[in-house]
């Protein structure tokens, strides 16, 4: 006989019970738009595919999807970087919590208001709306949660290798090529990977800065206050709920 209390069937069930009414408040509203995707176009016609190709015929989103893949490989790599390099000055410099809550008070800035003060600062400094003001809000939305992402992974990391490298003669960059960035690798492509799925699905900072440019969700967005939703919009919607729990699923694997 044990000394603990053992849980009975009772409360197991009731666990079970409260962890799939968070999945489905989760995860049912998703379904929806793959009903609707195949929804016949008539009563007498059966569940078809036809939207999903009969919404590549826009050169709008054609172009659209163009813009998002190019923007999101670019702020994949950027925000890497960049986070790279703020994890490693958290850890190296004496002002840690200040660097730290510094990268991370973005995150509390409403996306409107950053989207417009972001806005409002390339019109005065002379830049036009354009495919580089994209990324460059995208990159800052993304860059704190990259940070996380890395922070997360090097905290594993135990600096003594760096020393003993550094007592073989090896420098500072050759130390960390060759000992720490294969460790934390799968925290530089999670945190790769994550800004890349931030980058496509951003909608309210993007929409402000684009000018003449549409990334998918802007377009979306705008097909959606114009006309409405529909099959095609449906088959649109239900490709990035798939690409992106697949994006986040290969993030998961990798890092396992």
């Amino acid at each position: 006989m044990t000394g603990g209390v053992q849980p009975g069937s009772g409360y197991c069930s009731l666990v079970w019970c409260l962890i799939c009414a968070v999945l489905g408040i989760l995860y049912l509203p998703l379904v929806p738009p793959v009903l609707f995707s195949i929804e016949p176009a008539t009563a007498r016609a059966g569940a078809t595919l036809a939207a999903y190709g009969k919404m590549w015929q826009s050169p709008l989103l054609r172009g659209a999807v163009i813009t998002s893949l190019q923007t999101a490989v670019i702020v994949a790599v950027v925000a890497t970087v960049l986070a790279l390099a703020a994890a490693m000055a958290i850890r190296e410099l004496k002002m840690p919590r200040l660097i730290l809550v510094l990268m991370l008070l973005p995150l509390f800035v409403p996306g409107i208001s950053m989207g417009l003060a972001v806005a409002f600062f390339f019109k005065q400094v002379g830049v036009p709306p354009s495919f580089f003001s994209i990324v460059v809000v995208q990159t800052l939305w993304a860059l704190p949660f990259a940070t996380l992402v890395l922070l997360t992974a090097m905290s594993t990391f135990d600096p003594i290798f760096l020393e003993a490298a550094h007592m073989s003669g090896a420098g500072r960059w050759r130390a960390f090529r060759d000992i720490e960035l294969p460790l934390i690798w799968p925290g530089v492509s999670g945190a790769a990977t994550f800004s890349l799925i931030l980058s496509f699905n951003e909608t309210v900072r993007t929409s402000l800065v684009q000018g003449p440019y549409n990334t998918v969700q802007t377009y979306i967005w705008s097909t959606y206050k114009q006309i409405g939703l529909g099959p095609e919009l449906y088959a649109l919607m239900t490709l990035l709920i798939v690409l992106t729990l697949g994006l986040v699923g290969f993030a998961v694997a990798k890092g396992r």
